[in-house]
């Protein structure tokens, strides 16, 4: 073997090597080859083996996976002029490799920076109350959004999360005031509902007792009962008004009065009742 052939051999083996690696291309199953030819769209390729024509085609690789993206913390004004701090996750994947590649630069900083423009704006046209308690909402809102965009580029958007809403701590105090006048509220309206239904239930006892002459005498002999139980040694007995009141008109009246025999005569109370 001559010296010239010890020196081609292993040159023909790494030119070979260079040009089967050139041409020979594996891609995984979530992956797939975006084909040019003299720099003209050819086709998609892939998954599994793909073979090149080297210097004449090349290819960009695609990741059909579901990529997430952080929003980065966001300076938004409310409709009710609140300043806050949002942030979110973006959730998409590829599903058309021609146009991700082609229609759009690079797809990933643009839906990024898409996704960031977008958020602002639609958390800017709803106030602070909305965004704190209907936030499923807004990302759905953001979400539908973005993917209406993003669809001339081959992405689907599949989620959108709003994660925090940051307020100054001036608004929290204020937040929390609210909160507590809220409840304040709710208490004084409860014990007024309660005050309500009370005097409803003593209206409806006082009927009921009125109508029954003797269930008034039993409620005074229940309360001697209850007070004589708890070993007092004051004794309250409730007087009618109406026993009294033919002295209360002698008091007021005394030329009223009339002399019999030289002896003042009280005016006689018919049917005068002992209790009611």
């Amino acid at each position: 073997m001559s010296a010239f052939d010890i020196y081609t051999i292993p040159i023909i083996i790494f030119l070979a090597f260079v040009l089967v690696m050139a041409t020979v291309r594996i891609l995984r199953e979530y992956e797939r080859a975006v084909v040019f030819t003299l720099g003209r769209f050819q086709r998609v390729k892939g998954p599994g083996l793909v073979l090149m024509i080297p210097f004449i085609q090349e290819m960009v690789r695609v990741d059909l996976r579901i990529q997430v993206i952080e929003i980065p913390s966001q300076d938004v004004i409310s409709h009710d002029n609140v300043s806050m701090k949002v942030d979110a996750v973006l959730y998409f994947n590829v599903v058309n490799p021609e146009r991700a590649i082609i229609q759009v630069q690079h797809y990933l900083p643009a839906t990024n920076m898409l996704a960031q423009t977008t958020l602002r704006a639609v958390l800017g046209q709803h106030e602070l109350d909305e965004m704190l308690s209907e936030r499923k909402k807004l990302s759905t809102d953001v979400q539908s959004i973005i993917d209406s965009q993003t669809e001339t580029w081959g992405i689907k958007v599949s989620n959108v999360e709003i994660r925090t809403v940051e307020l100054t701590e001036n608004m929290v105090r204020a937040i929390a005031k609210q909160a507590e006048a809220e409840r304040d509220r709710r208490a004084k309206i409860i014990h007024a509902e309660a005050e309500f239904q009370a005097s409803q239930t003593l209206v409806n006892a006082a009927k009921i007792l009125s109508s029954i002459p003797a269930a008034m005498q039993l409620r005074y002999l229940q309360t001697l009962t209850e007070i004589g139980a708890e070993q007092n040694s004051t004794v309250v007995f409730p007087m009618p008004i109406d026993i009294i009141k033919p002295f209360l008109e002698l008091v007021d009246n005394p030329g009223k009065t009339s002399v019999t025999n030289g002896a003042a005569v009280i005016p006689h109370v018919k049917d005068m009742p002992l209790s009611s």
